[in-house]
């Protein structure tokens, strides 16, 4: 009876590590080839078109007297259930995680001038600053952001542009120090929105402590909102759209 213990802990000591072995792939370069074809597929669609594609579709124009609005943006954008924050109401999200604005200014026909919104809810810039599609500039960021304007502008449809969210380092890329350039941008943005005749929504007042972070209640890792987090952008923004609806 004393043997039988050790014995069993061996045995069940091989039986772990044979079946780590076997769940190692028979290729050692396995690995490396999948990440090469997750590189491949991205390439072949940067601006990730496919995402929506189907559903753009499907979707179809508004219905009589529907005052659409499509909210378009990065992760923060993407992981906003807007059923919850706005019941009923006619939002669309099309928002991409890890999205830059060289990227989300690809897709702008196709998920938001294609749907016939009233109104585009403009979230993005923070993927930017921290380079996630390589680095750029204040300017660059400036130039797609106005871009975006401009192709609502001619089709019609009103812009709301939104401020970026407060964040004091990004974890993903711990080496940048976003907070200057976040309030740049920003600047930018309320005083372009103000010569432009758009709605500027500044989420980030609401949002920053006194450090010009997230508020640590209104998020798990300093960057996206929880759900404290979009209960505090919710109203913000629909008083935003309604400001940018009642605009001749």
């Amino acid at each position: 009876m004393f043997l039988m213990k050790p014995i069993l802990v061996v045995l069940a000591g091989l039986i772990l590590w044979s079946t780590a072995v076997a769940q190692q792939p028979s290729d050692p370069c396995a690995s490396l080839k999948e990440d090469q074809q997750a590189m491949e597929s991205r390439l072949r669609d940067w601006p990730d078109l496919a995402k929506y594609r189907e559903d753009d579709a499907k979707l179809g124009p508004p219905a009589k007297g529907e005052s659409r609005v499509v909210f378009l943006g990065d992760s923060i954008t993407e992981f906003w259930t807007l059923s919850d924050s706005f019941h009923g109401k006619p939002y669309v999200n099309r928002g991409i995680s890890g999205q830059t604005t060289p990227q989300i200014l690809l897709r702008f026909r196709q998920d938001v001038i294609a749907l016939r919104p009233e109104v585009v809810v403009i979230l993005a810039g923070t993927n930017d600053i921290a380079e996630n599609t390589g680095p750029i500039t204040l300017a660059a960021i400036e130039d797609n952001l106005t871009s975006m304007v401009d192709l609502a502008k001619r089709n019609g449809i009103r812009v709301v542009l939104a401020s970026l969210l407060p964040a004091l380092q990004y974890p993903w890329r711990a080496d940048i120090r976003p907070v200057e350039k976040i309030r740049a941008l920003n600047d930018w943005m309320k005083d372009y929105a103000a010569k432009e005749g758009l709605v500027f929504l500044d989420y980030h007042s609401a949002m920053a402590n006194d450090k010009r972070g997230l508020k640590t209640e209104l998020s798990e890792d300093g960057v996206h909102p929880n759900q404290a987090g979009y209960a505090v952008m919710a109203p913000l923004a629909e008083k935003a759209i309604g400001a940018a609806l009642s605009k001749n």
